[in-house]
């Protein structure tokens, strides 16, 4: 598993960086002292793992998330316990305090490898599609619907929103899982927050930043980021 350390002390990578040598799993493939030079490792690397920092100069930790379209599995690493609720709601996979101990560390590890063999099992199954029919709960509700019918899936945390008929129930899943399972002529990653239904798109305009905003049937408006507007044109085009 290829992975990013960014931190803005160069000591405190080091330190982590050594605790890691021992996980066979992971391989270090740079280290970052801030946003700018993550989002250029990122799309030089294109690592499964980020080692995060929150607090740097200049942007955060949180800044960078938000300016990744495809975020990576994160594991947040801080001297401050206060960020811990909102690192969660960004669905991260866990929060290390500083220094951090190897225990520690290692529970962190040990989660990462069950998610990825989580992952695994998902990636096994076919690709479902608009045809296929889906069971959802969320708490005592039950539904059996066809993907056809689903316009949209919203990131919350660890849970996203499926948006069919007048129901928004939510599921404990990833976006980044639910992509995989997805056609993707069919399910379109907008951007890190929403994936749309195409075929319930109605209008589409150009938006802020090279972007584009579509609309769909019901009115509801997305936002496609710049970098993944330049793929649905490539998708939409003949």
């Amino acid at each position: 598993m290829r992975a990013l350390v960014i931190d803005d002390e160069r000591l405190a990578r080091r330190e982590l960086i050594s605790l890691l040598d021992k996980y066979e799993n992971i391989e270090v493939v740079d280290e970052c002292a801030n946003v700018e030079e993550a989002k250029e490792a990122v799309n030089k690397h294109k690592p499964d793992l980020l080692f995060l920092d929150i607090q740097m100069p200049g942007k955060n930790g949180f800044d960078l998330i938000s300016e990744l379209d495809a975020v990576p599995t994160v594991i947040f690493v801080s001297a401050y316990d206060e960020f811990a609720i909102r690192a969660f709601e960004v669905n991260a996979l866990d929060y290390l305090l500083k220094p951090v101990h190897p225990e520690r560390l290692g529970d962190a590890i040990r989660k990462l490898e069950d998610d990825t063999e989580s992952d695994n099992e998902d990636e096994s199954n076919e690709k479902l599609t608009e045809d296929d029919q889906i069971f959802l709960k969320d708490g005592e509700k039950c539904w059996f619907v066809s993907l056809r019918d689903i316009r949209l899936f919203e990131s919350e945390g660890n849970y996203v929103r499926v948006l069919f008929h007048e129901s928004k129930p939510l599921i404990l899943r990833s976006l980044n899982n639910l992509e995989k399972r997805l056609d993707p002529k069919v399910f379109f990653r907008a951007n890190r927050k929403f994936i749309i239904n195409l075929k319930w798109v109605s209008n589409i305009e150009p938006w802020f930043n090279g972007g584009l905003q579509v609309t769909l049937k019901d009115g509801e408006k997305v936002e496609i980021s710049r970098r993944q507007a330049a793929k649905f044109k490539d998708l939409m085009s003949l």
